[in-house]
């Protein structure tokens, strides 16, 4: 069985039309389950980059209805979400695109490999 085989995606970037904020999201559940305020600090935090409440819980909609995350059981008033195995692969097939993307971009601009 091959990795694309495995992973159902038939190597296709999912994220590539999801939008940076989904991207971003992803990446910031990558070591754990957070909730929305943590989500936004967080992604500031790595990022430099503060997102407003409705963009980023449009991209959670966006993200649970396309399974690569999903949403755990409320603490308190928060709700936390976690990613799906389908959301590490996208995020990984997303990171290797881009990846590869900007090496050539590197390289045509004469500033070397990574």
């Amino acid at each position: 069985m091959t990795a694309r085989e495995r992973d159902n995606t038939g190597g296709q970037d999912v994220l590539r039309r999801a939008g940076d904020a989904s991207v971003l999201i992803l990446t910031s559940l990558a070591d754990g389950p957070k909730h929305g305020y943590a989500l936004i600090q967080d992604i500031k935090g790595f990022a430099g980059l503060q997102l407003g409440p409705g963009t980023l819980y449009g991209a959670l909609d966006r993200l649970e209805r396309m399974g690569l995350i999903e949403a755990l059981p409320a603490e308190d008033r928060r709700q936390p979400y976690r990613m799906t195995a389908a959301g590490v692969v996208a995020l990984r097939t997303h990171l290797d695109s881009i990846e590869r993307v900007s090496s050539v971009g590197r390289l045509r601009l004469g500033l070397g490999g990574i």
